[in-house]
């Protein structure tokens, strides 16, 4: 089985008190409206906001918000804010607004009409007041409920036709397609955006999910999601306007070499979607790091460059199966998070629903990829939440510190970055919130900021060190492996490398490096480490600390740091 955050952590007490103090600590005050600064989304008083979302399905059969017949409204709402996410990516049909008599039934009618008599009761059981709400009226509470737990919401509109969403031959696919009118969907966007003109709460509208299939072409794109655009914003100028690609929102290419031409500025966004089964990656058989590379090469282009140009980019959808028993969806969730803290990427995981009312004619279909339980009354994989928590704060952007920017540690297979214990006598994996401030030298060094400590390794099978001596050969750190992500050391001059790696308690260690290329069996998580770029507060203690041992250590053997001081770094 692949290490996890929970096989390094001691005791459930002490893997609670982790998620406990990444879930509930208190962010900043946003100040809405949002909007954009370069590649950065921002708050009315320009500090970085990100989108750390999860969608919630609302566009199937019945046309209402999964899980409303399993927990009260209130309750879900408060699981959402409970696992760390700050926003709600809420899907939505078009005919909910553009076929009256379709979206002014209400939420009764719509279940049992569909022979969904048992979820019609467990509506009635567990949300009485939205029972005989329309279906419309039903959506709005569940916006106004997210806006009362403090979370943003980004509508989406998913599909046409209620249904599960996609296929390449359903018809919902482009512009044209027989459930796809543009003028219908354009019609729609206005309604969806004028329906919530005053509330703050919706920050942003996806204008349309995964466009695909036979009829997509480039010229078309440019056409239509130009005008919706333009329609949304006229129609509600607060809002993110978010433009998705073609082939399943999975290519943005040929916006390098035209962008759109809008009459507003600050306010668009560009989605993009990336999961294992459909990124050309073959995760389950390949070597993970090769596989990593290619595919991230292959996103880059297809959509990443748009961050280089500065351009907002959100990752509006990704996922696993989060029963965990699935290979290569493990191997792709550590590459995802490498990347995504890398680029302190915004992002809307896939899916909140543990289960649906009824999907592609099966009742009650249980959602692997959900981050609820079927029956919605639990987190399905807390580990997987915990390791998620590591990317839903900013890194980097506009007015998020004062601090200097620095380099942070960052383990894909944990969510954990590299800390130091109160001593500065060993280093292991701890919350990224609490991560030790490290600089990456020109010479390949790894130094801690603010002292001429440096990370050195001490041997195979050994815990890696905080040294002085930082001119030796084996201070300097390479990043080798396609992936970049294997932090290694030369021990000697005959070529004998070690790698970063950690033990069962979470301990950095230095091991012979393993699986660089060509094995496809073999599983580098646990060497896996990304050198990312902060600029978040960081613990002034742990310098003080530094400092103070440092100048210990002067004093203390005076003669010895004299004829040593030309050799540090």
């Amino acid at each position: 089985m692949a290490i996890t955050r929970s096989t390094i952590t001691m005791t459930p007490s002490r893997l609670f008190l982790l998620f406990l103090f990444a879930t509930t600590a208190s962010p900043a005050p946003i100040a809405l409206p949002l909007s954009t600064s370069s590649r950065w989304v921002v708050d009315g008083e320009g500090r970085r906001v990100k989108l750390a979302c999860v969608n919630w399905a609302a566009h199937l059969e019945p046309a209402v918000a999964e899980g409303l017949s399993k927990q009260p409204l209130d309750a879900i709402s408060k699981s959402v804010a409970a696992m760390g996410f700050n926003c709600v990516r809420l899907t939505w049909p078009l005919y909910l607004l553009t076929d009256s008599s379709f979206g002014s039934v209400t939420v009764r009618q719509s279940l049992e009409r569909l022979g969904l008599a048992e979820s019609a009761a467990g509506v009635r059981v567990n949300n009485p007041g939205l029972l005989d709400l329309t279906l419309v009226q039903a959506f709005q509470a569940v916006v106004s409920n997210l806006a009362s737990n403090s979370l943003m919401v980004i509508l989406d509109n998913q599909i046409s036709k209620p249904g599960w969403c996609c296929s390449k031959y359903d018809d919902n696919g482009f512009f044209g397609d027989k459930y796809f009118d543009p003028d219908e969907w354009l019609r729609g966007l206005e309604m969806m955006a004028t329906m919530f003109n005053s509330s703050t709460s919706v920050v942003g509208m996806s204008l349309r999910n995964e466009l695909r299939g036979p009829k997509q072409n480039i010229s078309l794109w440019y056409r239509y999601m130009q005008r919706g655009a333009e329609i949304v914003h006229s129609a509600n100028p607060d809002i993110l306007v978010i433009l998705s690609g073609l082939d399943y929102d999975k290519d943005l290419s040929f916006l390098s070499e035209k962008q759109v031409n809008l009459s507003f500025t600050k306010k668009l966004v560009f989605e993009y979607h990336w999961y294992g089964f459909s990124d050309g990656g073959d995760w389950g058989s390949q070597n993970p790091n090769e596989v990593c590379a290619m595919v991230i090469g292959n996103i880059t282009r297809k959509g990443g460059f748009l961050l280089e140009q500065g351009w907002p980019l959100f990752l509006s959808e990704f996922g696993i199966d989060q029963r965990g028993v699935n290979e290569a969806d493990n191997h792709f969730l550590s590459c995802f998070l490498s990347f995504a803290a890398e680029k302190d990427i915004d992002w809307a995981l896939w899916a909140l629903q543990g289960s649906y009312y009824i999907r592609e004619g099966q009742l009650g279909l249980d959602e692997t990829y959900g981050a609820l339980s079927w029956d919605w009354c639990k987190a399905r994989n807390s580990s997987f939440i915990q390791r998620l928590s590591a990317i839903q704060s900013p890194f980097q952007g506009p007015g998020l510190s004062k601090s200097s920017p620095y380099n942070m540690i960052f383990h894909p297979l944990t969510g954990l970055c590299i800390v130091t214990n109160s001593q500065l006598k060993q280093l292991q994996l701890g919350q990224c919130a609490e991560s030790t401030a490290w600089r990456y030298t020109r010479q390949k060094k790894l130094m801690l900021k603010g002292t001429k400590y440096c990370l050195q390794p001490e041997g195979v099978s050994k815990p890696a060190k905080l040294g002085f001596g930082c001119k030796v050969s084996s201070a300097k750190w390479h990043l080798i492996s396609s992936s970049k992500m294997h932090i290694s050391s030369n021990l000697t001059n005959n070529g004998n490398n070690v790698c970063l790696d950690i033990d069962d308690n979470g301990t950095i260690m230095t091991n012979q490096c393993k699986c660089l290329s060509l094995d496809g069996t073999c599983n580098p998580g646990s060497q896996w480490f990304k050198i990312i770029r902060s600029s978040r507060e960081v613990n002034d203690q742990i310098f003080k600390r530094c400092r103070s041992q440092f100048a210990q250590v002067e004093q203390l053997y005076p003669d010895d740091w004299r004829k040593r001081r030309n050799s540090l770094a």
